[in-house]
C-alpha cells in the first residue's frame, strides 16, 4: 500500500519508516504506528508517524 496517503495508515498498522537522519541512506525502521503526525491527506515523501517505541519517521511501506 501507499505510504503517501493518510487514509491507508491507522494506529496499530505495521509499517516501515525512514527517520530524518537516515534519509540519505534510506535505512528503514519497522514498527507499529502509535499516532499520525501529518495532518494533510497526502504527502509526497510519506506520512509522518510516531511509532510505539517513540521513533518518528515517514512511512515508506505498509506491511498490513
Amino acid at each position: 500500500m501507499d505510504g503517501t496517503k493518510r487514509g491507508n495508515i491507522k494506529p496499530g498498522s505495521r509499517v516501515k519508516v525512514v527517520q530524518k537522519h537516515h534519509q540519505r541512506s534510506g535505512e528503514l525502521t519497522e514498527g507499529t504506528v502509535a499516532r499520525l503526525l501529518t495532518n494533510s491527506a497526502t504527502h509526497p515523501h510519506g506520512i509522518k508517524v510516531k511509532l510505539e517505541d517513540g521513533t518518528v519517521g515517514r512511512v515508506k511501506e505498509i506491511l498490513d
